[in-house]
């Protein structure tokens, strides 16, 4: 139906409320690049509206900190635009401060503990190798 994949992996030993967290702020990241993901808003019997939705369900995954390591340099050698979210940004109370935080570190060290891609599947699933779907 697709011939992309929208794909969410997460670290595997995040807390609820940070997976939570995390999977939002990835997922806002991957609609802002591709707002065709965006379909049209939804209307109940009365002829309320309420916000569109994605058209295109996201793929959720888990792996651990070294997978997920390698999934970020993966995205990187493909050159696929991923969201990414670190472990530090967890300090943060809002974007300017987390931008700052994200600032400060590289692929070699960066605490990945979120990232979030939409290309090609056959490219998504190269990228996510090692990942499991998460519980």
């Amino acid at each position: 139906m697709f011939d992309t994949k929208f794909a969410i992996v997460l670290r595997d030993d995040l807390a609820s409320w940070q997976a939570l967290n995390v999977t939002a702020f990835l997922t806002s990241g991957i609609v802002a690049q591709a707002p065709d993901m965006i379909g049209d808003p939804y209307r109940d019997r009365a002829g309320r509206f309420y916000n569109a939705l994605s058209v295109q369900p996201a793929i959720m995954l888990a792996a651990d900190a070294e997978t997920m390591s390698a999934i970020h340099r993966r995205s990187l050698d493909r050159n696929v635009r991923t969201s990414l979210y670190i472990e530090e940004m967890f300090r943060t109370g809002h974007d300017a401060a987390n931008r700052a935080v994200f600032a400060d570190f590289a692929v070699d060290d960066a605490k990945v503990v979120g990232i979030a891609l939409r290309a090609d599947k056959k490219v998504v699933d190269k990228i996510v190798k090692g990942a499991k779907m998460h519980p």
